[in-house]
């Protein structure tokens, strides 16, 4: 009975399990649909508070602001600080200065600078793009709010200090305005223009043959290029044979070229290669660009008038219309022939084919633009004080030619001094001849004073002095080959030591003291009793003993003299014995 219980017990127990879950299901169906109202409703309340913050800023925007310019005069300068000391007459100026600063009102009726506002159009397009984002309750992607938030390349050219720099595509960078300062930089290497471009850099240029470089106009003036085609025509004409001996031995110094003319073309007519600029890149078709630094405006190449089909001493298309509308304002100063410059000579007005048509004059028949007939004198320019160019080339060697006038300018010197020397020893020869005993000179009374007395310790040379041996012939010996390269000839060099020939005994001691002279004291007194040869001696020596180092006298070096003679003898045998080895080892 007892187990039949418990089943029973068990049954009902599982019913309200059931029934429990059952409810927990409608509560919480009744949460969910309670929450999604109260989204619904907070939605709503967003969505009025974001209408009501927008119609606050539609209503600000209604809103003129009025700036009013506080006037700048009399009493009111008078009344700032600093002004106050000083004189009516210095204020009623700075009023007066101040006045042309101050903006003026403009008419209600016409505006001041009349300017296409596209600012109500950029309007329209917002509110319809912010009443489409009403209607889609969606969040904008992160493409549109770029889009939204970049700047146009009119607001850009306002913001930056340089505005023709700016490309249109530079809105679209990270930083525009940091990119637009760097490229306004001073300096700037800019970006080649084939960067945005699809196809292939030089893609072009495919077929089109490369012209081979050619040599420089001061290289080809050397002849280099004629001595080459005619050794490769001289290469051509040879058979097989020449060409096979030309490999095996070939023929040096071809082309053998005057060094004259190759260091003339180098260094005196050697002209400078056209290169770029700092920061001028190459991009497809810049060759076939015009040279715009190469034009001048006003005149017209011979292409161009053969292009415009202009005979000789014909104005150009454009004159009638320029003498009509008056000369481009873009070059004020541009003189044109017809207009405000002489027609030139041969040439004649009028309408007709090749007529220069009618100068502009006024009613008083004055010139409009210039002088058109060539009758006003032109004001000569003061000239400009410029300080003179020093244009003279600094380290170019002088010629020889002055190094022979300064030599000839030397030896006229040498000339002129000898004669000052021989003129002044006849006058101390003469007052020589006229001291008296007593050391008093005296000149007689009919020798004139004379009017250059030289003053100078020069030495004297006698008139009768003989002729200067130029050379001296010194006999010729024979004797024994030594050495490596010995000779058997030589000459008697023992005449050369002799005493001095007769010319030299001629010349008086000159009066100058040497270097190696040595001074001897000598006493008045031993003067007086007789001084010999051998006492003279004595005295010298004593001096040259006091004028060496100590201990100097006393050394002997004769035998280390002999022991270097001894050496350099030996090592000059090696050497032969060395050489003549060597002699017999080397073959051919």
């Amino acid at each position: 009975m007892s187990a039949v219980a418990v089943v029973t017990n068990d049954i009902p127990e599982k019913k309200d399990v059931a029934a429990n879950k059952k409810v927990q299901h409608k509560v919480r169906r009744k949460n969910k649909k309670k929450n999604k109202k109260l989204r619904q409703e907070e939605e709503a309340k967003r969505k009025a508070e974001l209408e009501k913050e927008q119609q606050d800023e539609d209503t600000l925007d209604d809103v003129e602001i009025e700036y009013v310019v506080q006037p700048v005069d009399f009493s009111s300068l008078k009344d700032m600080d600093g002004m106050s000391n000083l004189d009516e007459n210095t204020l009623q100026q700075f009023s007066n200065i101040f006045k042309h600063f101050q903006t003026a009102k403009p008419d209600e009726d016409e505006e001041e600078f009349p300017v296409h506002d596209n600012t109500t159009e950029q309007k329209e397009d917002a509110d319809s793009d912010q009443d489409e984002e009403k209607d889609s309750d969606q969040p904008l992607s992160k493409k549109k709010l770029k889009k939204i938030q970049r700047l146009t390349v009119a607001e850009l050219k306002q913001l930056v200090t340089k505005p023709e720099v700016v490309e249109w595509w530079d809105v679209t960078a990270t930083d525009p305005k940091l990119l637009v300062s760097l490229k306004s930089y001073r300096n700037t290497v800019p970006v080649p223009a084939h960067w945005s471009m699809k196809r292939k850099y030089l893609q072009g240029k495919r077929g089109i043959e490369k012209p081979p470089w050619e040599l420089p106009d001061f290289i080809k003036d050397t002849g280099i290029m004629e001595m080459r085609e005619a050794v490769k025509e001289k290469e051509n004409t040879a058979g097989l044979k020449g060409k096979m001996k030309e490999k095996v031995a070939p023929k040096m110094g071809k082309l053998d070229i005057d060094y004259q003319k190759l260091h003339d073309a180098f260094f005196r007519f050697q002209t400078r290669g056209n290169y770029t600029m700092h920061g001028e890149l190459y991009y497809e078709g810049k060759e076939f660009e015009t040279k715009l630094k190469e034009q001048k405006p006003g005149q017209l190449s011979e292409e161009l008038k053969q292009a415009l089909n202009m005979p000789p001493l014909a104005p150009p298309p454009w004159l009638i219309n320029m003498q009509r509308y008056g000369p481009p304002p873009s070059y004020p100063n541009l003189k044109i022939p017809g207009l405000n410059a002489p027609i030139p000579e041969g040439a004649q007005w009028g309408y007709h084919p090749g007529g220069w048509g009618r100068p502009p004059v006024d009613e008083y028949n004055r010139p409009l633009y210039g002088d058109v007939f060539g009758v006003a004198q032109p004001n000569a320019a003061p000239p400009e004080v410029v300080e003179p160019i020093d244009k003279q080339l600094w380290g170019e060697l002088e010629p020889e030619e002055e190094y022979e006038e300064e030599s000839e300018e030397e030896e006229e010197e040498d000339e002129e001094e000898e004669e000052e020397e021989t003129g002044a020893a006849t006058t101390d020869d003469i007052a020589d001849g006229l001291v008296t005993p007593s050391g008093m000179a005296s000149i007689a009374s009919g020798l004139e004073t004379p009017d250059h007395i030289e003053l100078r310790k020069e030495r004297k040379r006698d008139e009768d002095e003989g002729p200067k041996q130029l050379y001296q012939v010194l006999p010729e010996v024979q004797k024994n080959i030594t050495g490596f390269m010995g000779s058997q000839h030589g000459y008697d060099l023992s005449a050369v030591d002799k005493a001095p020939t007769t010319a030299d005994q001629a010349r008086p001691q000159s009066s100058k003291r040497k270097a190696d002279n040595v001074d001897v004291a000598i006493d008045p007194s031993e003067l007086e009793s007789g001084l010999d040869e051998a006492t003279l001696r004595a005295k010298y020596d004593a001096q040259m003993k006091a004028k060496l180092p100590v201990g100097a006298g006393a050394e002997d070096l004769s035998d280390m003299y002999a022991e270097h003679a001894s050496r350099q003898a030996k090592k000059a045998r090696t050497q032969d014995k060395r050489k003549d080895g060597s002699k017999k080892e080397f073959k051919f």
